[in-house]
Order: C-alpha cells, then structure tokens, then sequence
C-alpha cells in the first residue's frame, strides 16, 4: 500500500491553489496615483520643498516605472514610450518655466496620449485594453483561453458580439481618458496648485471607477458570458468524440 504524502500532492500539482490568471494590470495606476501625491506632501509639507521642486521630484517615480517597464519587458511599447516622452517634457518644461500649473498639466497630457493611443488602435482593429481585459476574463482556465482564441478569431458562433465588446471596451477606456485629460488641465489651469494635487488623485478614482463599471458592464461582462458558452459548447463537442473513442 503506497501512502502519498502531502509533500507529493503538491509536488504532484504544483499549481494547486494558485490563481495564474490573476492580473497586475492596473498596480502601476495605482502606484502613479498614491506615491507621487504622497511623496508630493511629504516633500512640500515635512521637508519644505518649493512648489516645483515637489512636483519634479514626485515625477520620479511614475517616469522610472515607466522605464523600467519597457526594459524589463524587453519590447518597444508604443503607449509607455509615449507616456514616458510627454512626462520627460513637461517635467523639464515646468523647471525651466518654474511655473507648477504647467507640470499639474503635464499629467492631462499623458492622459490624453494614452486616450489617443487607445483609440487609434481600436480603429487600427487591434483594442490596446484587451491585454489588461484578458487576463481577468479566462482566469488562467485553458479551455477559457481556447475559446477566447476562437471567438476573436471569428472561428466560433458569437465572433461578432465578442470583438464588438471587445473593442467597446477600449473605446470606453480612451474616452474616459480623454475627460480626465481635460478635467485636469482645466483644474491646473484655474484651481490653486495645492488644491490640484489632491483634486487630481479625486478625479483620477472618480474616471478610474466609473471606466471600470461602465466598461465592465458594457463589454467585459458581455465578453465573459460569450466565453462561457463557447467553452462549454466545446466541452460537449469533446465528450461525444471521446465516448466514440471509447
């Protein structure tokens, strides 16, 4: 009689109670929104920093991972190069000028780079959100992510209802993106410099939120029930064949 032992069950299923499919998506927004306010305060309240001063410095973070992003993944990624470029000028703009409206500005901009680059590659046929979308979607279940692959390829009943959410999805994201481009600059340019910092991060959750609830309902959940039915329709197409088999 042969005991098995905890130790080979895990051995055995190395991938038991693990969730591959679980996403980080969206850490480096929210590492962009908490950090550089925080350290925006901290440099402007406790350590007495001028105004720009505060500003560049809180820059850092978010432009470091940015890079670090693109090194580590080893590819060029149009969106965060562009994301980098755009931080890069308006951070030595806003030094030269010492104006700190136009480095509150600054972040619309980038803003409004990412909206444009998500819009255009939705017209392009090729949504920028669906690789932060997908992950959530087949939760690391391979037969999720073969029904994913046939449904986008248009090989599976509901191609069309799939790919139209899929590219709503984007458009939702971009469009989004774009309010908070001009909600900021507006504010950067109107509203005390103090008053932004913190408005800024409000308004970043408010768009953030209501993206994540009207895209998840107009085209993630959509997505979600299509990828469950073509799932499971191959599912039944798989027991017949291996009862023959039999």
């Amino acid at each position: 009689m042969t005991k098995t032992t905890g130790n080979r069950n895990r051995t055995e299923h190395p991938g038991r109670g693990r969730n591959p499919g679980r996403p980080r998506t969206f850490e480096p927004l929210l590492l962009d929104v908490a950090l550089p306010v925080g350290a925006y305060y901290l440099l402007r309240e406790a350590l007495g920093t001028s105004t720009v001063e505060a500003l560049a410095w809180s820059s850092v973070v978010p432009a470091a991972r940015t890079v670090w992003g693109v090194v580590k993944e080893r590819t060029t990624n149009a969106l965060a190069l562009l994301t980098l470029a755009v931080n890069a000028v308006g951070l030595v703009a806003g030094l030269v000028s010492g104006d700190p409206r136009l480095m509150l500005a600054k972040d619309g901009a980038i803003s409004s780079t990412l909206a444009i680059g998500i819009l255009v590659s939705v017209a392009l046929g090729r949504p920028a959100m669906t690789a932060g979308m997908k992950p959530f979607l087949i939760k690391g279940d391979a037969r999720r992510e073969a029904a994913w692959e046939r449904l986008a390829s248009g090989t599976a009943a509901g191609s069309d209802a799939f790919r139209r959410k899929e590219r709503a999805f984007s458009l939702v994201w971009g469009t989004a993106l774009l309010v908070e481009c001009v909600a900021r600059v507006v504010g950067a340019c109107t509203l005390p410099v103090d008053t932004m910092v913190w408005l800024g991060t409000v308004v970043i959750a408010v768009v953030l939120t209501a993206a994540f609830v009207v895209g998840g309902g107009l085209a993630a959940e959509p997505m979600a029930r299509l990828l469950t039915t073509e799932a499971e329709a191959d599912r039944a197409r798989v027991r017949p064949e291996a009862a023959v088999a039999a």
